[in-house]
């Protein structure tokens, strides 16, 4: 079992990097009950989870330490007073730019393929911030910042596919070819920053990606 790592701590909260591979939470399945969060509580009986990430995803998870902490995280998050910063491997070569690029697309749940999503104008309003941190020519890649301003399921997996650009190594989007360019999905959540809920002091926390 790989070991925790903890990337900040306190009486109130706690940030953890996730490894990909491992789900946030228990799945309905006897062979699905080891997770994050039963990790951490082995650790810390306290800790309850705010948020979450796909199991294919790795990266950093924000946990709370009492159910007065949890809510009051997670209405950060409703209130879109968390920022958030991934990273991630895309197929196809971008122009590396300083200017930021807005994906707006809503998203629903694809039912006949669950657990997939898609976009549909039905959906829920979805967007996220994208822009090019360098490209990989010899990889036929691209290296990219995102920032998600919603917190739909898949939301930036289906939003890169939707413009031509899958994530490398995504089992649920890519086509074969892609799927195939990398042992893992290549998306990390590399940044966390918001108010301190006890004490109001701003917290930035991060953590580089293992295939950057």
């Amino acid at each position: 079992m790989t070991e925790l790592q903890t990337i900040h701590e306190d009486p109130h909260l706690l940030v953890l990097d996730k490894p990909a591979g491992l789900l946030c939470v228990p799945g309905r399945s006897e062979d699905k009950q080891d997770c994050l969060s039963a990790r951490a509580q082995r650790r810390w009986p306290d800790a309850l989870v705010v948020h979450r990430l796909d199991m294919a995803t790795s990266g950093l998870v924000l946990m709370a330490r009492s159910p007065g902490m949890q809510r009051a995280l997670g209405d950060a998050f409703a209130a879109r007073q968390v920022h958030k910063r991934y990273e991630a491997i895309v197929d196809g070569l971008l122009p590396a730019g300083d200017d930021w690029s807005l994906i707006d697309a809503p998203l629903i749940a694809d039912w006949p393929r669950r657990p997939l999503q898609k976009i549909d104008p039905s959906g829920k309003p979805s967007q996220t911030r994208w822009r090019v941190a360098r490209a990989l020519p010899e990889r036929h890649a691209s290296h990219l910042w995102l920032e998600p301003l919603t917190g739909r399921s898949h939301q930036l997996r289906v939003h890169l596919l939707s413009i031509g650009h899958p994530i490398l190594g995504d089992a649920l989007y890519g086509s074969e070819e892609v799927r195939q360019r990398a042992p893992r999905l290549l998306l990390h959540a590399t940044a966390l920053e918001f108010r301190h809920p006890a004490d109001g002091r701003l917290l930035r926390l991060e953590s580089p990606p293992p295939f950057a």
